[in-house]
């Protein structure tokens, strides 16, 4: 049995989750809307955005660490997941620091998608259990 979440804790972990998540997805709809108009900001609000869900991305994988070592229930599947998330995303910024159309391409917009999906995925193993179980 492991022991509840102190109170303020949970709702910290979903608030930081959170930026990952909206980052990310975030991340590919300006993808989309580079290959869409071709203006080569849309590129750079990417970049950002993929800056910023890794930096949150790995405030909560530092967290996710700790519940492992807790031997939290399901933490290794969370932890596992915010890696790849994390790694994938790493790659992405390499890709969207690159030059123009081969900034984002096909490879650059298949990278956010998979990175935004593993955020997501992180997000559901999360929240789909009752705090503290």
């Amino acid at each position: 049995m492991t022991p509840r979440l102190a109170p303020m804790e949970a709702p910290l972990r979903a608030i930081l989750l959170a930026f990952p998540i909206a980052l990310f997805t975030t991340a590919v709809v300006t993808d989309l809307a580079y290959l869409g108009t071709a203006q080569i900001q849309w590129t750079n609000f990417s970049a950002w955005l993929i800056t910023g869900g890794l930096v949150f991305g790995g405030i909560v994988g530092l967290w996710a660490i700790i519940d492992v070592i807790r031997r939290r229930a399901g933490a290794l599947v969370y932890l596992l997941l915010l890696a790849a998330m994390w790694v994938f995303g790493l790659i992405n910024a390499f890709q969207h620091s690159r030059d123009g159309w081969s900034s984002v391409g096909a490879v650059g917009l298949i990278l956010s998608l998979l990175t935004a999906g593993l955020a997501l995925a992180a997000g559901w193993v999360r929240h789909s259990r009752p705090e503290g179980h």
